[in-house]
């Protein structure tokens, strides 16, 4: 199954609330999103049948092995650029925009050269 961003954005949210909160149902992630139950609900069947999550019988979403994966490289992606660009002087809120935004089109090479100076350079910026 070929995730899209808005696929990705779903699972990183998931990752985000179950780190926060333990459990996560749909009108969590609507919340979080700020979309509509009825997108969360569509999202979250693509999502089983691709096999990147699951829900138990209280209706209470966890990830999947793969479904986990994505979601912490496209968090980490979004971690790295949102600090590297606040460290280069954005502010954060502009800074968070443009980092989920970047974060689905960057290639892994280009990704890992910033990780890489911003690491270097820029206390911070791995977190």
């Amino acid at each position: 199954m070929t995730l899209y961003k808005s696929g990705e954005d779903y699972l990183k949210a998931i990752l985000v609330l179950t780190n926060r909160n333990g459990a996560v149902r749909s009108l969590d992630v609507a919340n979080y999103l700020n979309v509509t139950k009825p997108s969360v609900c569509r999202a979250m069947r693509l999502l089983r049948e691709g096999e990147f999550l699951s829900m138990d019988e209280n209706k209470r979403i966890h990830l999947t092995e793969l479904g986990r994966e994505v979601a912490e490289k496209v968090y980490e992606r979004n971690r790295v650029l949102t600090n590297g660009l606040i460290a280069i002087g954005v502010d954060p809120e502009t800074a968070q925009q443009d980092a989920c935004r970047i974060e689905h089109d960057l290639s892994r090479a280009t990704f890992e050269k910033l990780k890489a100076h911003w690491e270097q350079f820029v206390p911070n910026a791995e977190r």
